[in-house]
């Protein structure tokens, strides 16, 4: 018979997140490595398990991560958004928790692109009277 599994996709930044759960014991498997050989910061432990907190469902799903593209804080906040729709697509009830946690919105914040003319995105050349 076939395994229940629920899909959610996130994106932060650079990254994007693809997670899968499955109904099991809670073991986070990223890039096919454990969360915590994974991530080099307890926080962003932390940060992709906020769903989970919030939903009281630490413990009731495995969940399965691919993750690509950006670095270590843009990956934890795309799989925490994957985490947070894969739950949603669980369990309709738990939107009104994610919401308010602000776990279902897209943060769009990303790098600006460099201007022609400055030397960063806003820093212009140094000025000089002479």
């Amino acid at each position: 018979m076939a395994q229940v599994q629920y899909y959610g996709t996130g994106r932060r930044k650079r990254s994007t997140a693809r997670v899968r759960l499955v109904p099991g014991t809670g073991v986070i498997t990223i890039n096919g490595r454990e969360a915590k050989e994974y991530f080099p910061y307890e926080t962003q432990l932390l940060i992709l398990n906020q769903p989970l907190v919030t939903t009281e469902t630490q413990g009731t799903y495995d969940v399965l991560v691919n993750v690509h593209g950006g670095g270590y804080t843009g990956q934890a906040g795309a799989i925490r958004h994957g985490i947070a729709r894969a739950l949603l697509e669980a369990n309709p009830e738990f939107r009104a928790s994610l919401k308010r946690e602000g776990f279902l919105t897209r943060d769009a914040r990303a790098k600006e692109r460099k201007k022609y003319g400055l030397k960063g995105a806003r820093r212009a050349p140094q000025f000089s009277k002479r």
